[in-house]
């Protein structure tokens, strides 16, 4: 089994291709390439700007990713993520 994983939950986003050759087996890293957004220094980041950021780099990241694994899409089995955003409401 081959997976990709995206990993987005900061300032920086992550594809990592991962192969499970047996059930109980250790699992084989094809690739795993990142890119960070970099804000000028003492301001942080904002939910907004970082958000672009990873529209901007996930496709590029996908596909070299894929040529570092030296793999194509229709070799990965499963997809991993982490979760979006979610919108919290104050309760004051």
């Amino acid at each position: 089994m081959i997976s990709l994983g995206i990993e987005g939950s900061a300032n920086k986003i992550g594809v990592g291709i991962i192969q499970h050759p047996t059930k109980s087996g250790p699992a084989i890293v094809l690739a795993n390439i990142r890119h960070t957004h970099i804000t000028p220094p003492g301001e942080g980041f904002l939910l907004s700007d970082t958000a672009k950021h990873h529209r901007e780099w996930a496709t590029k990241l996908v596909r070299d990713a894929l040529t570092e694994a030296k793999i194509t899409v229709a070799d990965i089995d499963c997809i991993c993520y982490t979760k979006g955003y979610i919108k919290c409401e104050p309760t004051y």
